[in-house]
């Protein structure tokens, strides 16, 4: 992905709009709840509080110690027996991020959240259940961060004083996606929540994913766009590569835990488009030699996990009367699938032919449709491939991608 400028990025952590999405370059009408409520002590009549390290929360995605979320759309899990849920965030939430929340598998509502402030999510009169919420206790609330520059820290999740929370058990299967900003869904409309890595995820609906993917950031150990370390660096570590983790740990970031959390069973790797770019001086022979490198790290890791090398697309360019795709580093990816393939544990996905050039937007980024069309694509190869069948039977994945035609004749 061709990052315009991370220097717009670190000024949009500064000055971060928190109503306008722009849809063709013009303002997308949304509708955003507002959920800020007083703040709730542990005193606070009427409701019990749980503290960050709750058993019964189950963090999605890479949090560190300080439950600070990092990545692409992190988010959090539980069940719950009442008819109300709020939750405190801590010092380190990023000024006005936008979360997405639901209950069960109904429609996503989305809320502004900030350092310090306190969010009643869910009541009785949530998404006009009204009374017969009750009728479906225990219910599931899941929240996630849209974004992949900004985080949310947890200070403390509140239901009423009379009800619990409830731990909820993993899917057995999990998958992982390691990337840039093509896989964290930057320029899409709800940014992580709306790429295709999430969509592949959450699309498959019985399995935990995590998507550890971060733009302009390349795959060799380089500073690419303002990212001062590749992923062959970053992939080993709790954080990211944005300014906001500089400023929390600096240069000594926290390790990922591996052993502490499921292994994954799949892992899709979509690297290259940054090394490819000659502003960050990546030669062809470092990029092979450092993802030679690297799979054979994933693989150290997750032992038993399948490895999917995406090929990259790389946009399009015209070419006669239409448009052809560019790719990159075809052969060092296919080289890569060559050197391993024997051991039977690294497979090849050939993105060709997918995307169309209309299918990627003004910043060198897929469209939201786009994102769609990489998942499906995905999802059917990891089903025939991999046996894992769809799970997801109802419940909404991308938001906001309804749309139709009343007109019959014109």
């Amino acid at each position: 992905m061709r990052v315009c400028s991370l220097l717009g990025a670190l000024v949009a952590l500064v000055s971060l709009s928190s109503s306008t999405i722009l849809q063709n370059g013009q303002v997308r009408e949304t509708h955003f709840q507002e959920t800020t409520v007083a703040s709730i002590s542990l005193n606070s009549t009427g409701w019990r509080t749980y503290g960050p390290n709750a058993t019964e929360i189950s963090y999605k995605g890479r949090w560190d110690s300080k439950h600070i979320s990092w990545w692409a759309a992190p988010g959090i899990k539980f069940g719950f027996t009442g008819q109300d849920v709020a939750i405190t965030f801590g010092q380190y939430t990023s000024q006005g991020v936008l979360v997405a929340y639901r209950v069960g598998g109904l429609d996503w509502q989305f809320t502004n959240v900030t350092a310090g402030s306190t969010h009643h999510f869910i009541s009785p009169s949530t998404l006009g259940l009204g009374a017969t919420l009750s009728n479906q206790l225990p219910l599931t609330f899941e929240l996630r961060v849209t974004n992949w520059a900004y985080g949310i820290q947890i200070r403390a999740v509140h239901v009423n004083s009379n009800s619990r929370l409830i731990k909820l058990p993993n899917y057995s299967k999990t998958i992982e996606f390691i990337g840039d900003s093509l896989t964290s869904g930057m320029y899409a409309t709800y940014e992580a929540f709306s790429g295709f890595g999430y969509s592949i995820g959450a699309g498959f609906g019985n399995v935990e994913f995590s998507i550890t993917a971060y733009p302009g950031i390349c795959l060799h150990d380089a500073n690419c766009w303002g990212n001062p370390r590749g992923q062959t660096y970053q992939w080993f570590q709790t954080s990211d590569t944005s300014w906001r983790a500089s400023e929390i740990y600096g240069t000594e970031p926290e390790k990922w835990e591996f052993s502490k959390h499921p292994a994954a069973d799949i892992v899709v790797i979509n690297l290259g488009t940054n090394d490819n770019n000659t502003a960050n001086n990546v030669t062809s022979s470092q990029y092979l030699s450092s993802y030679l490198s690297f799979v054979e790290k994933v693989h150290t890791t997750y032992p038993n996990a399948q490895i999917v090398l995406m090929s990259l697309w790389n946009g399009f360019y015209s070419f006669g009367n239409s448009y052809a795709q560019s790719g990159a580093f075809i052969n060092e990816i296919y080289q890569v699938y060559n050197h391993y393939k024997d051991q039977g544990f690294v497979h090849y996905f050939n993105s060709t032919g997918i995307l169309q050039h209309n299918d990627i937007g003004p910043q060198w980024h897929p469209t939201d449709f786009g994102h769609i069309k990489i998942a499906s694509h995905v999802m059917q190869y990891i089903r025939i491939k991999f046996g894992w069948e769809f799970g997801a039977t109802g419940p909404e994945v991308q938001h906001e991608t309804l749309y139709w035609n009343d007109e019959s004749g014109y």
